[in-house]
């Protein structure tokens, strides 16, 4: 395993070797720094790293969305990192975008265009969201939600309860904390392994045996998609920094991608 100091080595020396020798940065940076316009070169070499490090822990290919929300401008905030074009945030009205993150007035939401059904696998699916702001009230960061918790695939937090389902109630998971500030990660590997990460720390975990299909519908950002009856609901008022969805991460690649958007948060300055 590929640890903190060696990852920074492997990011930064990468990026300079690559530079000498004329290949520029990463290509799927690029495609990003392109598509977002992104400027500032601190901005620039922190998605060069960030990118460099999940290819080096190899589980950049378990990402289908990824949305490191740099750029503190809407548009900039929009794209996804892994495809960009693809999954891109549509925001509705009421989301306040800056260097630090994008922030939701609790009643807004940010439509992934991803929908679990036909863009995950079963039982290998995650969710995370990196939170800057700290909340009492349990909210949705990411969810999708259908009739009687069934399917659904939902991570939220409050400072004192931290809620992932994946993908019905009997498969929740629910720990104490003092904080809602920090990196949450909801992942299942496998029909009776779900569990729930927040930093480096696993939080829960849950092995009842999941019975049920993925939700049809897309997942949002911010608060809950109620397909079933057609309503929005959990509002977040969280500040958003990171958030990512795709497969399943294991224990080693959850501590991985940890220090991966830990090191992105700091070099730009916004880590909790």
């Amino acid at each position: 395993m590929i640890g903190y100091g060696n990852s920074m080595f492997l990011a930064t020396h990468g990026i300079l070797a690559r530079a000498a020798s004329g290949g520029g940065v990463d290509p799927d940076a690029q495609a990003f720094i392109t598509a977002a316009g992104i400027t500032n070169p601190t901005q620039q070499g922190a998605i060069n790293t960030l990118v460099v490090a999940l290819k080096g822990y190899s589980i950049w290919t378990k990402f289908k969305a990824i949305y490191p929300i740099v750029g503190g401008t809407a548009s900039s905030h929009a794209v996804n990192l892994k495809t960009p074009g693809t999954h891109n945030l549509t925001f509705a009205t009421g989301w306040t975008h800056s260097s630090n993150g994008m922030l939701p007035n609790g009643a807004t939401y940010a439509d992934t265009a991803l929908n679990p059904s036909s863009a995950l696998t079963l039982n290998s699916t995650h969710l995370s969201f990196y939170s800057r702001t700290n909340v009492s009230a349990v909210q949705r960061e990411i969810a999708i939600y259908q009739a009687g918790d069934n399917p659904t695939m939902a991570l939220g937090t409050g400072s004192g309860v931290e809620v992932s389902d994946h993908y019905n109630y009997n498969q929740r998971i629910s720990a104490s904390i003092a904080s809602s500030t920090g990196f949450y990660l909801a992942t299942r590997t496998t029909s009776t392994s779900h569990k729930l990460y927040k930093n480096n720390s696993t939080l829960g975990t849950n092995t009842s045996a999941n019975v049920n299909i993925l939700p049809n519908g897309n997942l949002f950002i911010g608060a809950s998609n109620n397909t079933t009856l057609g309503v929005i609901t959990s509002y977040s008022t969280k500040q958003c920094a990171f958030a990512s969805i795709g497969d399943g991460l294991t224990d080693t690649d959850a501590a991985n991608f940890y220090t991966a958007v830990q090191a992105y948060q700091t070099t730009l300055s916004r880590q909790v």
